[in-house]
């Protein structure tokens, strides 16, 4: 550990599943707010064994559909009504029914970008460096080994050691900034 670098966190590897699983419930059960889990294949229930809430991206997509909707509605109003107003056939210069088609496709337009980006900004991507990166180890996250990286911005990164080695850890490292 050099003399400048700062700490970014403490990595701890498992070399289970059901491993990280229990290791998970023992980190939030300590009460650890800055931490992660990286696994090579997903594991279910490790949402609710890190004590996450349900995402907010929802939100970003409802209000991206509600927009594209009324977009459609008011667009193909304002055309027939104001500006290019043609009476075809005596038919109405607007309806719903016709102009469901193209709200029906702004709706899923921009339901899908506020959905992209939407889960961009709340992940705080692009990311475009890490650095647990720089560890060799962590390269086997990928593979088929599980980590938890628990930060030093947490307020009890004091005891993390102590609480990863109870937790079954088979290595813990000092991951530098």
């Amino acid at each position: 550990m050099s003399a400048t670098a700062k700490t970014y966190g403490l990595l701890a590897q498992f070399d289970t599943a059901a491993g990280i699983f229990e290791a998970a419930l023992k980190v939030r059960d300590a009460g650890y707010k800055k931490w992660d889990v990286f696994t090579p294949f997903p594991i279910h229930g490790m949402d609710e064994a890190m004590g996450l809430k349900s995402s907010k991206v929802g939100y970003f997509t409802i209000c991206g559909g509600v927009t594209g909707f009324f977009t459609g509605m008011t667009m193909i109003w304002f055309m027939n009504m104001f500006d290019y107003g043609l009476v075809v056939g005596g038919k109405p210069l607007f309806t719903p029914l016709f102009a469901f088609p193209v709200s029906y496709e702004l709706t899923i337009l921009l339901s899908a970008f506020a959905t992209l980006f939407g889960m961009l900004v709340l992940n705080r991507l692009p990311k475009l460096y890490n650095p647990l990166f720089k560890v060799a180890r962590f390269k086997a996250a990928t593979d088929d080994k599980f980590f938890i990286c628990i930060e030093a911005a947490d307020p009890k990164f004091a005891e993390a050691k102590a609480v990863l080695e109870n937790a079954g850890a088979t290595a813990i490292e000092i991951v530098e900034d």
